[in-house]
Protein backbone atom coordinates (compact mmCIF):
# COMPACT_ATOMS: atom_id res chain seq x y z
CA UNK A 1 0.00 0.00 0.00
CA UNK A 2 1.40 3.40 -0.93
CA UNK A 3 1.41 5.97 1.85
CA UNK A 4 3.89 8.53 0.49
CA UNK A 5 1.66 11.59 0.76
CA UNK A 6 0.69 10.85 4.31
CA UNK A 7 4.29 10.29 5.30
CA UNK A 8 5.26 13.66 3.87
CA UNK A 9 2.89 15.27 6.35
CA UNK A 10 3.97 13.06 9.22
CA UNK A 11 7.62 13.91 8.73
CA UNK A 12 6.93 17.58 9.38
CA UNK A 13 5.48 16.94 12.79
CA UNK A 14 7.63 14.15 14.17
CA UNK A 15 9.10 15.04 17.54
CA UNK A 16 12.48 14.00 18.89
CA UNK A 17 11.11 11.91 21.75
CA UNK A 18 8.03 11.24 23.80
CA UNK A 19 7.12 12.74 27.17
CA UNK A 20 8.20 10.72 30.19
CA UNK A 21 5.38 9.42 32.36
CA UNK A 22 4.80 6.85 35.08
CA UNK A 23 3.27 3.70 33.67
CA UNK A 24 0.35 1.92 35.30
CA UNK A 25 2.18 -1.36 34.75
CA UNK A 26 3.84 -2.80 37.89
CA UNK A 27 7.33 -4.14 38.51
CA UNK A 28 9.38 -1.04 37.72
CA UNK A 29 12.95 -1.20 39.04
CA UNK A 30 13.66 1.06 41.99
CA UNK A 31 17.31 1.77 41.15
CA UNK A 32 17.97 1.32 37.44
CA UNK A 33 21.52 0.55 36.47
CA UNK A 34 23.21 3.21 34.38
CA UNK A 35 23.43 2.44 30.68
CA UNK A 36 25.16 4.27 27.90
CA UNK A 37 22.76 6.78 26.36
CA UNK A 38 22.49 7.16 22.63
CA UNK A 39 21.49 10.42 20.96
CA UNK A 40 17.80 10.82 20.14
CA UNK A 41 18.21 10.39 16.39
CA UNK A 42 15.94 8.54 13.97
CA UNK A 43 16.67 4.88 13.30
CA UNK A 44 17.18 5.75 9.62
CA UNK A 45 20.88 6.05 10.54
CA UNK A 46 21.02 2.43 11.76
CA UNK A 47 21.72 -0.11 8.97
CA UNK A 48 20.49 -3.05 11.06
CA UNK A 49 17.16 -1.30 11.63
CA UNK A 50 16.65 -0.70 7.93
CA UNK A 51 17.64 -4.28 7.13
CA UNK A 52 15.02 -5.43 9.62
CA UNK A 53 12.52 -3.17 7.84
CA UNK A 54 13.33 -4.75 4.48
CA UNK A 55 13.00 -8.26 5.89
CA UNK A 56 9.73 -7.38 7.62
CA UNK A 57 8.28 -5.91 4.44
CA UNK A 58 9.14 -9.06 2.52
CA UNK A 59 7.73 -11.40 5.20
CA UNK A 60 4.49 -9.48 5.56
CA UNK A 61 4.10 -8.40 1.94
CA UNK A 62 4.07 -4.72 2.98
CA UNK A 63 5.21 -1.72 0.99
CA UNK A 64 8.98 -1.65 1.51
CA UNK A 65 9.26 2.14 1.49
CA UNK A 66 6.42 2.54 3.98
CA UNK A 67 8.06 0.15 6.43
CA UNK A 68 11.46 1.82 5.96
CA UNK A 69 9.97 5.24 6.65
CA UNK A 70 8.13 4.00 9.73
CA UNK A 71 11.17 2.37 11.32
CA UNK A 72 13.59 4.98 10.02
CA UNK A 73 11.67 7.86 11.58
CA UNK A 74 11.27 6.18 14.98
CA UNK A 75 13.46 7.69 17.71
CA UNK A 76 15.62 6.07 20.36
CA UNK A 77 14.23 6.82 23.84
CA UNK A 78 17.13 6.68 26.33
CA UNK A 79 14.90 6.22 29.40
CA UNK A 80 13.18 3.10 28.04
CA UNK A 81 16.07 0.59 28.24
CA UNK A 82 16.72 1.68 31.84
CA UNK A 83 13.11 0.94 32.76
CA UNK A 84 13.51 -2.60 31.43
CA UNK A 85 16.34 -3.54 33.78
CA UNK A 86 15.37 -5.71 36.78
CA UNK A 87 15.69 -4.33 40.32
CA UNK A 88 19.15 -4.33 41.84
CA UNK A 89 20.16 -7.59 43.51
CA UNK A 90 19.20 -7.68 47.15
CA UNK A 91 16.08 -5.55 46.68
CA UNK A 92 13.51 -7.07 49.02
CA UNK A 93 10.03 -7.78 47.67
CA UNK A 94 7.19 -6.56 49.83
CA UNK A 95 3.63 -7.64 49.08
CA UNK A 96 2.08 -5.16 51.53
CA UNK A 97 3.87 -2.22 49.93
CA UNK A 98 3.11 -3.52 46.44
CA UNK A 99 -0.55 -3.98 47.33
CA UNK A 100 -0.83 -0.43 48.64
CA UNK A 101 0.14 0.91 45.21
CA UNK A 102 -2.96 -0.61 43.62
CA UNK A 103 -5.55 -1.14 46.33
CA UNK A 104 -6.33 2.42 47.33
CA UNK A 105 -9.43 4.66 47.60
CA UNK A 106 -8.76 6.35 44.24
CA UNK A 107 -8.77 3.09 42.26
CA UNK A 108 -11.65 1.65 44.24
CA UNK A 109 -13.85 4.71 43.59
CA UNK A 110 -12.84 4.76 39.92
CA UNK A 111 -13.60 1.04 39.75
CA UNK A 112 -17.07 1.58 41.18
CA UNK A 113 -17.82 4.18 38.50
CA UNK A 114 -16.41 1.97 35.76
CA UNK A 115 -18.46 -1.01 36.91
CA UNK A 116 -21.64 1.04 37.19
CA UNK A 117 -21.19 2.60 33.73
CA UNK A 118 -20.39 -0.76 32.10
CA UNK A 119 -22.44 -3.16 34.21
CA UNK A 120 -24.37 -4.71 31.33
CA UNK A 121 -21.20 -5.19 29.28
CA UNK A 122 -19.37 -6.81 32.20
CA UNK A 123 -22.30 -9.15 32.76
CA UNK A 124 -22.30 -10.11 29.08
CA UNK A 125 -18.54 -10.75 29.09
CA UNK A 126 -18.89 -12.94 32.18
CA UNK A 127 -21.78 -14.82 30.61
CA UNK A 128 -20.04 -15.38 27.25
CA UNK A 129 -16.46 -15.99 28.41
CA UNK A 130 -16.86 -17.21 31.98
CA UNK A 131 -14.49 -14.58 33.38
CA UNK A 132 -15.89 -12.84 36.49
CA UNK A 133 -16.58 -9.13 36.22
CA UNK A 134 -14.37 -8.45 39.23
CA UNK A 135 -11.35 -9.99 37.49
CA UNK A 136 -11.87 -7.82 34.40
CA UNK A 137 -12.40 -4.75 36.61
CA UNK A 138 -9.26 -5.65 38.56
CA UNK A 139 -7.14 -5.91 35.41
CA UNK A 140 -8.23 -2.60 33.91
CA UNK A 141 -7.90 -0.88 37.28
CA UNK A 142 -4.37 -2.12 37.96
CA UNK A 143 -3.24 -1.43 34.40
CA UNK A 144 -4.58 2.09 33.74
CA UNK A 145 -6.92 3.19 36.57
CA UNK A 146 -9.79 2.64 34.12
CA UNK A 147 -8.22 4.61 31.30
CA UNK A 148 -6.77 7.47 33.34
CA UNK A 149 -3.14 6.41 32.75
CA UNK A 150 -2.73 4.67 29.40
CA UNK A 151 0.80 6.00 28.82
CA UNK A 152 2.21 8.85 26.73
CA UNK A 153 5.14 7.15 25.01
CA UNK A 154 4.80 6.91 21.25
CA UNK A 155 4.40 3.18 20.77
CA UNK A 156 6.46 3.26 17.59
CA UNK A 157 9.42 4.84 19.40
CA UNK A 158 9.16 2.53 22.42
CA UNK A 159 9.02 -0.64 20.34
CA UNK A 160 11.84 0.43 18.04
CA UNK A 161 14.01 1.29 21.06
CA UNK A 162 13.41 -2.12 22.63
CA UNK A 163 13.80 -3.95 19.31
CA UNK A 164 17.19 -2.45 18.49
CA UNK A 165 18.56 -1.19 21.82
CA UNK A 166 17.32 -3.58 24.48
CA UNK A 167 19.86 -3.40 27.34
CA UNK A 168 22.57 -6.00 26.84
CA UNK A 169 23.07 -6.29 30.61
CA UNK A 170 19.59 -7.76 31.07
CA UNK A 171 19.82 -11.48 31.98
CA UNK A 172 17.41 -12.37 29.14
CA UNK A 173 18.54 -9.76 26.63
CA UNK A 174 18.59 -12.04 23.58
CA UNK A 175 15.15 -13.47 24.27
CA UNK A 176 13.61 -10.08 25.03
CA UNK A 177 15.15 -8.48 21.94
CA UNK A 178 13.51 -11.15 19.80
CA UNK A 179 10.22 -10.61 21.61
CA UNK A 180 10.18 -6.86 20.98
CA UNK A 181 11.19 -7.26 17.35
CA UNK A 182 8.18 -9.51 17.02
CA UNK A 183 6.00 -6.90 18.72
CA UNK A 184 7.29 -4.18 16.40
CA UNK A 185 6.43 -6.38 13.42
CA UNK A 186 2.94 -7.02 14.75
CA UNK A 187 2.41 -3.32 15.44
CA UNK A 188 3.40 -2.25 11.94
CA UNK A 189 1.27 -4.96 10.36
CA UNK A 190 -1.67 -3.92 12.52
CA UNK A 191 -1.40 -0.21 11.71
CA UNK A 192 -0.94 -0.99 8.02
CA UNK A 193 -4.08 -3.14 7.89
CA UNK A 194 -6.14 -0.51 9.71
CA UNK A 195 -4.60 2.39 7.72
CA UNK A 196 -3.51 3.99 10.99
CA UNK A 197 -0.58 6.36 11.44
CA UNK A 198 1.96 4.25 13.38
CA UNK A 199 3.15 7.38 15.16
CA UNK A 200 -0.31 8.13 16.52
CA UNK A 201 -0.82 5.52 19.28
CA UNK A 202 0.53 6.32 22.74
CA UNK A 203 1.17 3.68 25.36
CA UNK A 204 3.52 2.38 28.01
CA UNK A 205 7.32 2.35 27.81
CA UNK A 206 7.01 -1.31 26.75
CA UNK A 207 4.59 -0.55 23.92
CA UNK A 208 1.38 -1.71 25.63
CA UNK A 209 -1.79 0.09 24.54
CA UNK A 210 -5.32 0.94 25.60
CA UNK A 211 -7.40 0.52 28.75
CA UNK A 212 -6.14 -3.03 29.24
CA UNK A 213 -2.57 -2.34 28.03
CA UNK A 214 -2.44 -4.92 25.26
CA UNK A 215 0.84 -5.55 23.51
CA UNK A 216 0.49 -5.57 19.70
CA UNK A 217 0.56 -9.39 19.49
CA UNK A 218 -2.21 -9.62 22.10
CA UNK A 219 -4.20 -6.98 20.20
CA UNK A 220 -3.93 -9.08 17.04
CA UNK A 221 -4.85 -12.37 18.75
CA UNK A 222 -7.38 -11.39 21.39
CA UNK A 223 -8.81 -7.91 20.78
CA UNK A 224 -12.46 -8.04 19.71
CA UNK A 225 -15.21 -5.68 18.63
CA UNK A 226 -17.46 -6.14 21.67
CA UNK A 227 -19.57 -3.02 21.14
CA UNK A 228 -20.53 -4.04 17.61
CA UNK A 229 -19.51 -0.83 15.84
CA UNK A 230 -17.45 -2.68 13.24
CA UNK A 231 -13.99 -1.86 14.57
CA UNK A 232 -11.75 -2.67 17.52
CA UNK A 233 -10.84 0.29 19.73
CA UNK A 234 -9.12 -0.52 23.02
CA UNK A 235 -8.42 3.16 23.72
CA UNK A 236 -11.90 4.70 23.68
CA UNK A 237 -14.31 1.76 23.85
CA UNK A 238 -14.68 0.28 27.36
CA UNK A 239 -16.82 -2.46 25.82
CA UNK A 240 -14.08 -3.52 23.43
CA UNK A 241 -11.56 -3.47 26.28
CA UNK A 242 -13.82 -5.53 28.54
CA UNK A 243 -14.55 -8.13 25.88
CA UNK A 244 -10.92 -8.30 24.84
CA UNK A 245 -9.66 -8.88 28.39
CA UNK A 246 -12.22 -11.67 28.82
CA UNK A 247 -11.22 -13.18 25.47
CA UNK A 248 -7.54 -12.99 26.49
CA UNK A 249 -8.21 -15.03 29.61
CA UNK A 250 -10.27 -17.60 27.76
CA UNK A 251 -7.37 -17.93 25.33
CA UNK A 252 -5.04 -18.56 28.26
CA UNK A 253 -7.03 -21.35 29.81
CA UNK A 254 -9.45 -19.63 32.18
CA UNK A 255 -11.86 -22.17 33.71
CA UNK A 256 -15.31 -20.73 34.52
CA UNK A 257 -16.34 -21.18 38.14
CA UNK A 258 -12.90 -22.13 39.44
CA UNK A 259 -11.55 -20.01 42.33
CA UNK A 260 -8.20 -18.28 41.82
CA UNK A 261 -6.66 -19.45 45.09
CA UNK A 262 -7.25 -21.00 48.50
CA UNK A 263 -5.96 -20.34 51.97
CA UNK A 264 -3.10 -22.51 53.20
CA UNK A 265 -1.34 -23.17 56.51
CA UNK A 266 1.74 -25.22 57.29
CA UNK A 267 2.32 -28.35 59.32
CA UNK A 268 5.79 -27.56 60.63
CA UNK A 269 6.57 -31.21 61.43
CA UNK A 270 6.48 -32.28 57.78
CA UNK A 271 6.92 -29.01 55.91
CA UNK A 272 9.08 -29.24 52.76
CA UNK A 273 8.90 -25.60 51.75
CA UNK A 274 11.71 -25.68 49.18
CA UNK A 275 10.04 -28.54 47.34
CA UNK A 276 6.69 -26.76 47.39
CA UNK A 277 8.17 -23.56 45.99
CA UNK A 278 10.37 -25.22 43.36
CA UNK A 279 7.76 -25.11 40.52
CA UNK A 280 7.16 -21.41 41.30
CA UNK A 281 3.63 -20.37 40.26
CA UNK A 282 3.04 -23.24 37.82
CA UNK A 283 0.26 -25.45 39.24
CA UNK A 284 1.91 -28.82 39.76
CA UNK A 285 0.71 -30.38 43.01
CA UNK A 286 -2.46 -32.26 43.85
CA UNK A 287 -4.15 -31.60 47.17
CA UNK A 288 -2.72 -34.89 48.44
CA UNK A 289 0.84 -34.12 47.37
CA UNK A 290 0.71 -30.63 48.86
CA UNK A 291 -0.62 -32.05 52.11
CA UNK A 292 2.12 -34.68 52.17
CA UNK A 293 4.70 -31.90 51.96
CA UNK A 294 3.17 -30.01 54.87
CA UNK A 295 0.84 -27.53 53.17
CA UNK A 296 -2.65 -27.79 54.69
CA UNK A 297 -5.40 -26.24 52.56
CA UNK A 298 -8.58 -24.65 53.84
CA UNK A 299 -11.88 -26.53 53.64
CA UNK A 300 -12.73 -25.34 50.13
CA UNK A 301 -9.22 -25.97 48.84
CA UNK A 302 -9.22 -29.50 50.23
CA UNK A 303 -12.07 -30.31 47.82
CA UNK A 304 -10.26 -28.96 44.76
CA UNK A 305 -9.55 -31.57 42.09
CA UNK A 306 -7.12 -29.67 39.83
CA UNK A 307 -3.41 -28.88 40.18
CA UNK A 308 -2.18 -26.25 42.60
CA UNK A 309 0.91 -24.13 43.21
CA UNK A 310 2.19 -22.75 46.49
CA UNK A 311 2.42 -19.00 45.92
CA UNK A 312 4.81 -17.04 48.12
CA UNK A 313 4.34 -13.30 48.63
CA UNK A 314 7.31 -11.86 50.50
CA UNK A 315 6.76 -9.02 52.96
CA UNK A 316 10.19 -7.46 53.25
CA UNK A 317 11.64 -8.36 56.62
CA UNK A 318 8.33 -9.71 57.91
CA UNK A 319 7.05 -13.28 57.42
CA UNK A 320 5.88 -14.05 53.90
CA UNK A 321 2.23 -14.62 52.97
CA UNK A 322 1.18 -17.81 51.18
CA UNK A 323 -1.80 -19.00 49.14
CA UNK A 324 -2.48 -22.09 47.04
CA UNK A 325 -2.94 -20.86 43.48
CA UNK A 326 -5.15 -22.65 40.96
CA UNK A 327 -4.91 -22.75 37.19
CA UNK A 328 -7.00 -19.55 37.13
CA UNK A 329 -4.42 -17.80 39.30
CA UNK A 330 -1.81 -18.93 36.80
CA UNK A 331 -3.98 -17.59 33.95
CA UNK A 332 -3.85 -14.11 35.51
CA UNK A 333 -0.06 -14.29 35.59
CA UNK A 334 -0.09 -14.77 31.80
CA UNK A 335 -1.19 -11.12 31.63
CA UNK A 336 1.83 -10.11 33.71
CA UNK A 337 4.23 -12.80 34.87
CA UNK A 338 4.09 -11.92 38.55
CA UNK A 339 2.25 -13.49 41.47
CA UNK A 340 2.20 -10.05 43.14
CA UNK A 341 0.46 -8.61 40.09
CA UNK A 342 -2.09 -11.44 40.00
CA UNK A 343 -2.95 -11.01 43.67
CA UNK A 344 -3.29 -7.24 43.25
CA UNK A 345 -5.74 -7.79 40.37
CA UNK A 346 -7.76 -10.26 42.45
CA UNK A 347 -7.88 -8.08 45.53
CA UNK A 348 -8.67 -4.83 43.69
CA UNK A 349 -11.58 -6.55 41.94
CA UNK A 350 -12.86 -7.86 45.26
CA UNK A 351 -12.54 -4.47 46.95
CA UNK A 352 -14.48 -2.78 44.16
CA UNK A 353 -17.16 -5.46 44.28
CA UNK A 354 -17.45 -5.06 48.05
CA UNK A 355 -17.64 -1.27 47.79
CA UNK A 356 -20.59 -1.62 45.41
CA UNK A 357 -22.60 -3.41 48.09
CA UNK A 358 -21.91 -0.92 50.87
Amino acid sequence: MKKTARWAKIAIFLIASCAITASASPQKPSKPTATKQKPAVPYASRPEALQFADDLAARRDLDREWVRQAIGQAHFLPQVPRLMLPPAKGTAKNWRVYRSRFIDPIRIRAGQRFWQENEATLERAEREYGVPAEIIVGIIGVETIYGQQMGTFRVMDALATLAFDFPSTHPRAKERTAFFRGELEQFLSLTNRSDTDPFGPRGSYAGAMGLGQFMPSSWVRYAIDFDGDGRVDLFKSPADAIGSVANYFRGHGWTPGMPTHFGVQFDAARLQLDDLLAPDILPTFSVASMTAKGAVLDAQGAQHTGPLALVELQNGGEPASYVAGTENFYAITRYNWSSYYAMAVIELGREVAAARTR
